[in-house]
């Protein structure tokens, strides 16, 4: 049995959520949690391995196998948010919301727009398979014979 978890039109920058969301993805929530916490305290960096565009190259980004990073700490603070009830997120996906529009006021009477690309979040954890332990030797099942020889097996009872 698993759930989902989702957000939708938040306030939230799409890449920074995307590069959070693969670094986290498959973790176990302990872990998760525990990451998320240092990234939003600057203890580790995300790994920014797709939208790394501008991103500048750090040492701490090694720990987690990359040279740039950041610390994206309001996508920290929503991802924590939202594996606060999970057990482990096996699949988070990530997806652009419609942009949000607003103006910006420029000199000598000019208007440019300002714009802002929000995110929809969702994750579906999935609980650890147990492991079942085998049966100490079960009572020996009857083996399934053909009708030739039940068919056979009768004659000779009869006989």
């Amino acid at each position: 049995p698993s759930y989902r978890s989702s957000g939708s039109d938040l306030r939230v920058h799409f890449k920074n959520t995307r590069e959070t969301a693969q670094a986290i993805k498959g973790m176990h929530i302990r872990k998760a949690t525990k990451y998320l916490n240092d990234v939003a305290l600057q203890k580790q960096r995300v790994p920014f391995q797709h939208c790394n565009g501008g991103v500048g190259r750090w040492a701490q980004a090694k720990q987690r196998g990359w040279t740039r990073g950041r610390w994206p700490k309001k996508n920290a603070e929503f991802f924590l948010h939202m594996l606060k009830n999970a057990e482990s997120s096996a699949h988070i996906q990530v997806n652009r919301a419609p942009k949000m529009r607003r103006r910006t006021y420029r000199a000598h009477g000019r208007i440019s727009p300002c714009v802002s690309s929000p995110c929809h979040i969702e994750t579906i954890p999935t609980e650890k398979e147990q492991v079942v332990p085998k049966p100490e030797e079960e009572v020996a099942q009857k083996k399934k014979i053909s009708q030739k020889k039940l068919e056979k097996q009768k004659l000779t009872a009869r006989e």
